[in-house]
């Protein structure tokens, strides 16, 4: 007997990726129902095949991607999420540049129409903020945490880094933007991340009944 998916966990992906998160994200979600979906600008090939970081000292996971990024809508997705380690910054490339333009990447055109999407959840973790410091009106005055690597990029794009004492936070939520720390909090992301897209899934039936009252 087949279940019936609770819809799809897109995750946004390139070259040297998370693998931990990696590996999380493909056991966690789909045990809870969900479909995980990688998506990345493809550059015109119908598939295209990234690794790991090599934690180990070599690339242990590969993923084969075939959801090219500019063919798809957010609204197809019950949240969004930016796998961590270097590869959002790989996805924020441009080919070509205009002063005073803002960044013309696939994914970062795609996530600015996904945080305008009411109750789509967004995940970064660790690294993956860099995608949304490629431009700042996607941070601005937005409360988040991250590696402490990019902290600088971070409040530079105009976002608030949330501290605990000397260290940046486990775990923030603003509004639709969930954002976790580093891997070893990749647990409690993904049961956090779970959590508000189905609280934001029961105000929209309690909505919708009041409606039809």
């Amino acid at each position: 007997m087949t279940t019936k998916s609770k819809g799809k966990i897109g995750v946004l992906i390139e070259e040297h990726f998370d693998q931990t998160e990696y590996r999380k994200f493909n056991e966690y979600f789909p045990k809870q129902g969900y479909e995980v979906e990688y998506i990345s600008h493809l550059w015109g090939n119908s598939q295209l095949t990234f690794g790991s970081n090599p934690d180990n000292g070599e690339v242990e996971d590969h993923v084969v991607v075939t959801t090219e990024v500019n063919d798809i809508e957010p609204s197809d997705y019950k949240g969004i999420i930016c796998i961590g380690a270097y590869a959002m910054d790989r996805l924020r490339y441009q080919v070509t540049v205009n002063k005073g333009q803002k960044n013309q990447a696939p994914a970062v055109v795609f996530l600015r129409k996904a945080m305008k999407t009411n109750g789509l959840k967004i995940g970064t973790i660790c690294h993956s903020l860099w995608l949304l410091c490629a431009d700042s009106d996607l941070l601005k005055g937005r409360k988040v945490t991250c590696a402490h690597n990019i902290i600088c990029d971070v409040e530079n794009a105009g976002a608030e880094v949330i501290y605990d004492n000397d260290v940046t936070a486990d775990l923030v939520i603003d509004g639709d933007l969930i954002s976790g720390k580093h891997p070893g909090v990749v647990d409690r992301f993904m049961e956090v991340f779970l959590n508000e897209i189905e609280q934001q899934e029961t105000k929209q039936k309690v909505t919708g009944n009041k409606l039809l009252i």
